[in-house]
């Protein structure tokens, strides 16, 4: 090969170099802020956070970058260790968790190593251009190719590498990309990058190949210490990732690594949710359930005999799918999903209300916590607002509402909203909160809400295995340490729900 055609395959390949790092660094940020938001909740905050850190540590990495003497072995040696902490940052950090049960100290960590070294990437990239005498060399070049590695890394994660590689194997093939980076750029300047660099490149290679081959096993081994029971399903998907876990007849269902139900205890709060309104309103037609994507609400709701049409809305298709189709997931639900009576709609719950027209009789509001913000716009006054539109003079509303125990002040503040929100046919909507003791959860809210008067006894079906007349009454008395204290209402300006979710939780398990 010619010095003309080496110096020209030089040039070529510290642009796509620059294109490759940009889309892996971008990659490893997007892994840190999902993992962050998985395991230490609030993804808003979580995320925010995770941005801050990394552009920060990206600023020391370029100055620091001025302290490396030899540009192209310290582009090499940074690739190795980008391959290294990079890749390896998912598995270390779901294993930590399981084992140690607190993660924030190590991710950010991590997150501040992988922000330093991609910090000093682009400056020394420019600077290697330079010495070689790259013909028309700008470095606005270099720049507008690592912006557009940005930009696929940005569009890939969710629509791509999540949902077919999953967060653990993501993380260590942009390991191993890093490194063959780092290879191509040791063979095309062999005469400038010489010495121990290759053997540690060379073991780093073999390292990092081998963690993704075992990848599922090593996710195995993580699942295991994160969960008490046998993991016989976990997927991740654009939306969230499913873990389901059984130990003999117990099935639990775990959204981002939350408990969502157990089998052996999910009939309390099923019942609680839908029998209640269920058995107050007059008629059943139209039954709308917003989430409650495992079917188990539907179930509750198909054992009135006045049900005509049920819309179950859930944002997450993989969820609805298992809990329609797979074999030990569906019998779960008596294959409620599978009821001709039943309709599935898989999309956001607030474009749905805003766009459906129907007037139904029920609505269940089986949501998940409002743990961040993106979850605390379907507990607002703003998006109540919207619902009340869908309802008739005898409609009947219901919502899980939290741990009036441990989030107190969460629980009330929902109640609160739900007060302050206007009744669209005129005078106050009726407001009745309630609660259940459900084993897995504690102490579980719900409030109930319409139009009409809410203080007759419910009808309720036969074959219940918690709800009676004497237990439904029982959950309207609160006793002192749930009862109701001052709470802001929530809406979307403000989110003053979130902060109480939050607080209250961490004032229990932190």
């Amino acid at each position: 090969m010619s010095q003309t055609e080496t110096a020209r395959h030089r040039d070529v390949w510290l642009l796509l170099a620059t294109f490759l790092v940009a889309v892996a660094g971008l990659i490893y940020e997007l892994i840190a802020a999902t993992v962050s938001s998985y395991l230490l909740g609030d993804s808003v905050r979580q995320f925010s956070v995770v941005i801050g850190v990394f552009l920060s540590s990206m600023g020391v990495g370029a100055w620091l970058s001025r302290f490396v003497r030899d540009a192209m072995p310290g582009f090499v040696w940074i690739q190795i260790l980008l391959g290294l902490v990079g890749g390896f940052m998912a598995p270390a950090l779901f294993y930590a968790y399981g084992a140690l049960n607190g993660v924030g100290p190590m991710l950010y960590g991590f997150l501040a190593a992988v922000g330093v070294l991609s910090g000093m990437e682009i400056p020394l990239i420019a600077r290697v251009l330079e010495q070689i005498g790259a013909k028309r060399f700008h470095f606005e070049n270099v720049l507008t190719v690592d912006y557009a590695g940005a930009l696929i890394a940005s569009l890939a994660f969710p629509l791509l590498i999540v949902p077919h590689l999953g967060l653990m194997s993501a993380s260590l093939a942009f390991g191993l990309l890093n490194l063959l980076v780092a290879g191509v750029s040791l063979y095309l300047f062999r005469t400038e990058v010489v010495g121990l660099i290759r053997v540690v490149w060379a073991l780093a290679l073999v390292a990092t190949g081998a963690a993704l081959v075992q990848s599922e096993q090593m996710l195995n081994v993580t699942q295991a210490r994160l969960f008490e029971d046998d993991v016989i399903l976990s997927e991740t998907t654009p939306y969230q990732n499913i873990t389901v876990t059984q130990f003999r007849d117990r099935t639990r269902l775990f959204l981002d690594y939350s408990i969502q139900f157990d089998t052996l205890d999910e009939y309390r709060y099923h019942e609680s949710l839908v029998h209640p309104a269920m058995g107050l309103a007059p008629r059943q037609t139209q039954v709308l359930i917003l989430g409650g994507g495992d079917g188990m609400a539907v179930r509750e709701v198909l054992r009135h005999d006045g049900v005509g049409q049920v819309t179950l809305v859930d944002l997450d298709p993989a969820v609805t799918g298992l809990f329609k189709d797979h074999p030990q997931l569906a019998p779960l639900n008596d294959h409620a999903l599978s009821d001709p009576r039943v309709t599935i709609i898989n999309q956001d719950a607030w474009q749905f209300i805003e766009a459906d027209q129907t007037i139904y009789d029920v609505v269940i509001l089986d949501l998940p916590d409002p743990k961040n913000l993106a979850l605390s716009k379907l507990y607002s006054a703003e998006f109540y607002a919207l619902l009340v539109q869908r309802i008739g003079a005898s409609s009947v509303i219901v919502t899980q509402s939290g741990a009036p125990l441990f989030a107190r002040q969460a629980f009330w503040s929902i109640v609160e909203t739900w007060e302050q929100t206007a009744n669209p046919l005129g005078g106050a909507l009726n407001v009745l909160p309630y609660h259940s003791y459900v084993p897995s959860f504690g102490e579980w809210g719900f409030t109930m809400v319409s139009p009409m008067r809410l203080d007759r006894a419910p009808a309720l079906p036969q074959g219940l295995r918690y709800l009676d007349q004497q237990a439904w009454s029982a959950a309207q008395v609160f006793a002192p340490d749930m009862a109701r204290l001052e709470a802001e209402p929530n809406h979307i300006q403000t989110h003053a729900l979130v902060g109480y979710y939050l607080d209250g939780w961490s004032a229990w398990f932190e």
